[in-house]
């Protein structure tokens, strides 16, 4: 699966964990800067994230190649994790005899990649070792990192966190993107990063069909599907509309509500940017993204997982926020929290989108390898 090729191009392999979306999120931001800077990139794209995703996020040339990079965290539900069949999967993943390092190796060696771009799967960083080309890992987590907070009850994952962590050490340059959960002086540390916008809220609005003049509030679970209950009420609210990027198959409206695919003609980024308030889960992308658009969040945290304190800090330290329990989001009772939130003025000033930074230190530091 490809997008145009240019006559000449020169190929970087990117490596992109498909834990949800907010790892490719935050790659296409990087990769979208470093190909206006330099138009002869081509990216080769290993990760299991759905391609409509790439297509709807890169201008940049690239090609997408399936390949499971990491574990991540098997998920029964955007809020629940099942560690067993994590450290079942890493298992597999991890076994040398599978030879997954080796065959990621050579399909990137066969495509003439001159260097490697990792969010945050270390098997990238691994085979561009192999290869002997150099090796960029962008995080704000590792999953080494991760797995230590779950302590003993998966003993498993202790020791495939030790592995993960000696694969990633080896990269050539380190990008920490802020909030990082565990600040190294050896990492390049950069403002919190998103793809940018491409329309304008009112733009956005008549998209919805809602007027434009109306008060916004976005309801996101991520890249994890959710059944969205308790939205009769928000179907009657008198001071807002609703968008449910994730909420249906097809567009279709139930009162002052728009439900839509994850896939849809809106992009992610302008609905946030149009929102008054967005509600749902702590992720990386999301919060980037409202960091970005200056809007409000109402939020629901992962207490077992440990980025999600991280994100709340940042989230209550740069927006006007607050905390709502999943039981809360269930039964639409977060519908009592919408009309504050939506009096509060949103923060002064133009925010810093890190992915410049990031893009020119990899093309500054390996620049004479991609000529």
């Amino acid at each position: 699966m490809t997008s145009p090729r240019p006559r000449t191009c020169v190929p970087v392999a990117a490596v992109v964990s498909a834990h949800g979306f907010g790892h490719a999120a935050r790659a296409c931001a990087v990769i979208e800067v470093m190909a206006e800077r330099r138009p002869d990139l081509r990216f080769e794209i290993f990760t299991t994230a759905p391609r409509w995703f790439f297509a709807e996020s890169l201008t940049a040339p690239f090609s997408l190649h399936r390949f499971t990079a990491d574990v991540g965290l098997v998920q029964r539900t955007p809020l629940e994790e099942d560690l067993n069949a994590t450290a079942d999967r890493l298992d597999r993943l991890l076994d040398p005899e599978r030879g997954r390092i080796e065959r990621l190796a050579e399909r990137i060696g066969r495509l003439r990649c001159r260097a490697l771009l990792a969010d945050i799967a270390p098997l990238g960083i691994a085979a561009a070792r192999r290869l002997g080309i150099p090796a960029v890992l962008v995080e704000n987590f590792t999953w080494d990192w991760i797995y230590e907070g779950y302590g003993g009850l998966e003993p498993r994952l202790a020791r495939h966190g030790a592995a993960l962590a000696a694969l990633s050490a080896t990269a050539d340059l380190h990008v920490q993107t802020e909030p990082a959960c565990r600040p190294m002086g050896s990492a390049l540390a950069v403002p919190p990063v998103a793809r940018r916008r491409r329309a304008a809220p009112a733009a956005v609005r008549r998209s919805l069909g809602i007027p434009d003049q109306a008060r916004l509030v976005v309801l996101t679970m991520g890249g994890v599907g959710w059944t969205y209950r308790g939205l009769a009420s928000a179907e009657r609210h008198r001071r807002a509309w609703f968008a449910v990027p994730g909420g249906a198959e097809r567009p279709r409206r139930r009162g002052r509500v728009v439900l839509l695919p994850f896939h849809s003609q809106l992009f992610h980024p302008d609905l946030v940017q149009a929102a008054d308030v967005v509600v749902g889960k702590l992720g990386y992308s999301t919060v980037a993204e409202v960091y970005q658009a200056r809007s409000a969040m109402a939020f629901i945290s992962r207490p077992r997982f440990r980025e999600s304190a991280v994100l709340a800090e940042f989230v209550r330290r740069t927006a006007p926020s607050i905390e709502i329990t999943e039981a809360d989001f269930d039964d639409g009772s977060w519908l009592d929290v919408i009309d504050g939130l939506l009096d509060r003025e949103r923060p002064d000033g133009a925010r810093v989108n890190g992915a410049p930074a990031a893009a020119a230190a990899i093309l500054d530091r390996f620049g004479e390898v991609l000529r």
